[in-house]
């Protein structure tokens, strides 16, 4: 082993180690800037010595946006489910029937915390992660190994001496931290994008992306709880956790119980101490400790009879309305928000929940100062689900709805058929002229990285920028003479707004805040109009008429381009140097060989990925679809394609085609 390859090891065997102090035992003992130059040593050395490549190094947790479509793999054990249990009784009777099953032997019963994220198994070989699998159906998962690789918890390699096991398997949840699910829902709020109405749907949809980069920036955590194996030297659930933590493994609470009395106690305890974790549970779960025991109970054809899960009760409070905000988005659309004396929920301190719309307000019936109930029902986003009329005071008033905009004054208009009240000031109400910018330089619109809403906000009181448009006028003197600008952000913002110069039509639709054109409307709309000039000359009919476009959307499209203003910041971008157009390469990848059809993708593809085979659809006329009906085309179907898929496409007729067929279609 030469000099390069010893020191390349021995960085990959810090930088382990510096992970699992920082994401597993919440103590690091080196800096960030102390890591990161050792990360950057070891990504300088792994470059210019590309033999010493390896798919596990510390270096990969930032993933690629280039993830293959997922295989999938057969379970070597079964991933079953637990038996639900809601109250002691339930789980007396659970370890009543586990000591009948025994002959009357007495049983040790563990208790644990239920996290409520995705569940995964791992499998090491000879010290190394070799795969990761999702549950799926509870026989086979899907491979999902690159995006695990990101999570920063997980070990890649375990440490030297220990005594693991030559090959195992691990079991835990993926999970995502109550932090990270704030900032991302946060992130898709600015974007308009729907929220995750949960931690457990959020890390499900983040293993599942296409992109492991992505995986990566989410920020997801992982926790383990079971370890299985070949002859494992533990008689006890207790031991081979602590064999787990020994090899980095970063597990949760785990308490023996002595008497039902210490049960009763334990959830008791953990149905409050629970919501100052940093992560969702619904519940927790008890098991036999010895593992003879387990054997010896065995399974269902469903769930193990040596353990069962305790299902917490929906979290709700009670708590006072201090007062209602009428905010304003960037379509103008009024938004009444409660502001509520601070209350803990699923740990996190809420202070304020979304009432929607007048109606809601209405059916609610709240009044001024009213006790409100507020609930986290499955861990969800905070909602007002009633008011404790008992507790209302004599004097207190129906709370009043706005009529004009609380920021501009202008007289609010009732939108026709539906809720909204919406403030019709729109080139003159800040709020509105500041969201439309943060719009646009949003992730999945411009991708201008720098500026969110304090900066958008900043840059419109300025005076510099009114609309889109300007954000290309901007200057390096300009930035900087703002309060609170330094040099370096100014570039970094100064750098982004040139890169997006590249960014598709498809997003530059996106991005212009067209009413009702959401991300995938702006690639449907560019993969058929092919240009913005055509797009603002288009009648509503003409509109309609194209794929999942309507006359609801046709009609905003038009209203939007009559604008002089609207038409006058497209000229002014284009001047800027935006794609206003499909480039000669997309054009030419164009077809409508597959116009009209509906196909859904299943299984795993050995020429493209499933992510390609999506695009290809599209390019060539037809729409993807995520499930099978009578109205699907073809199922174009892969290895491991879904048995409940296969069963379906089968007993509906529908035509299944593999990719050769299908890339014979398009020749």
């Amino acid at each position: 082993m030469d000099l390069f390859e010893q020191r390349i090891h021995e960085l990959r065997r810090q930088l382990n180690e510096h992970n699992h102090n920082y994401y597993v035992l919440n103590s690091p003992t080196i800096s960030d800037q102390e890591f990161d130059a050792l990360m950057r040593e070891l990504q300088d050395l792994e470059e210019a010595y590309p033999q010493y490549a390896d798919a596990l190094s510390p270096t990969q947790r930032v993933g690629s946006d280039i993830t293959k479509g997922f295989t999938q793999v057969t379970h070597e054990r079964p991933m079953q489910s637990l038996s639900n249990s809601y109250n002691i009784g339930e789980v007396q009777d659970f370890l009543r029937r586990a000591q009948e099953g025994l002959g009357g032997e007495p049983c040790e019963i563990v208790g644990e915390m239920k996290y409520d994220g995705t569940s995964i198994s791992l499998t090491y070989e000879h010290g190394r992660l070799l795969r990761a699998v999702t549950r799926g159906d509870g026989v086979q998962g899907d491979d999902v190994t690159a995006n695990v690789i990101t999570i920063r918890s997980v070990p890649l390699e375990l440490p030297a001496g220990q005594d693991w096991p030559d090959r195992f398997e691990v079991r835990g949840e993926i999970l995502l931290p109550w932090a990270s699910f704030e900032r991302l829902n946060e992130e898709r709020h600015r974007n308009e994008e729907p929220l995750f109405a949960n931690p457990r749907n959020a890390a499900a949809g983040t293993l599942k992306l296409q992109n492991s980069a992505e995986v990566a920036r989410r920020g997801l955590d992982a926790i383990f709880y079971f370890l299985l194996g070949d002859q494992l030297p533990y008689s006890t659930h207790t031991e081979s956790i602590e064999a787990l933590r020994r090899w980095g493994f970063k597990t949760g609470v785990l308490t023996v119980l002595e008497s039902i009395d210490a049960v009763s106690d334990f959830i008791d305890h953990w149905d409050v101490e629970r919501r100052h974790l940093p992560v969702a549970t619904d519940g927790l779960v008890f098991k036999l400790n010895s593992l003879r025991q387990q054997r010896g109970l065995g399974s269902t054809a469903k769930s193990p009879r040596w353990a069962i899960a305790y299902k917490f009760a929906p979290e709700r409070e009670c708590t006072r309305l201090r007062s209602v905000s009428f905010e304003v988005g960037r379509s103008g659309v009024i938004t009444p928000v409660a502001n509520l004396e601070p209350v803990l929920l699923s740990g996190t301190i809420v202070k304020r929940a979304s009432l929607h719309n007048e109606d809601v307000v209405r059916q609610l019936d709240i009044h001024d100062g009213d006790m409100v109930y507020v609930e986290k029902g499955g861990e969800i986003i905070p909602k007002i689900v009633g008011v404790d009329v008992k507790q209302r005071q004599p004097q207190a008033q129906p709370l009043a709805f706005v009529r004009s905009c609380p920021v501009c004054g202008t007289p609010l208009e009732r939108v026709e058929g539906e809720a909204a009240w919406v403030c019709p000031n729109k080139w003159g109400c800040e709020p509105q002229i500041t969201g439309r910018i943060e719009h646009f330089v949003g992730r999945h619109a411009m991708d201008i990285d720098g500026i969110g809403e304090e900066v958008a906000v900043a840059l419109h009181r300025s005076g510099l920028v009114n609309d889109a448009a300007d954000l290309y006028a901007l200057t390096l003197e300009q930035l900087v003479a703002l309060d609170r600008f330094q040099e370096r952000s100014a570039q970094r913002i100064l750098r982004g707004i040139e890169q997006s110069k590249q960014v598709s039509l498809a997003r530059v639709i996106f991005a212009l805040s067209i009413p009702f054109v959401g991300e995938t409307t702006g690639k449907v709309l560019a993969l058929n109009v092919h240009s913005i000039d055509r797009l603002m000359a288009m009648p509503a009919e003409e509109l309609a008429a194209l794929p999942e476009i309507g006359p609801k959307i046709a009609q905003s499209i038009v209203d939007y381009f009559a604008e002089p203003r609207n038409r006058e910041m497209v000229e002014r971008l284009r001047a800027a140097g935006l794609q206003m157009s499909l480039s000669d390469d997309e054009l030419a990848s164009r077809s409508d060989k597959l116009q009209g059809l509906k196909i859904v993708i299943s299984g795993t593809f050995a020429k493209h990925s499933r992510e390609e085979y999506k695009a290809l659809i599209e390019q060539n006329g037809g729409k993807n679809v995520g499930s099978i009906s009578k109205a699907t085309s073809y199922v174009l179907a892969g290895e491991n394609m879904g048995p409940a898929k296969l069963e379906k496409a089968q007993k509906l007729g529908i035509p299944i085609i593999n990719e050769n067929q299908f890339l014979k279609m398009l020749q």
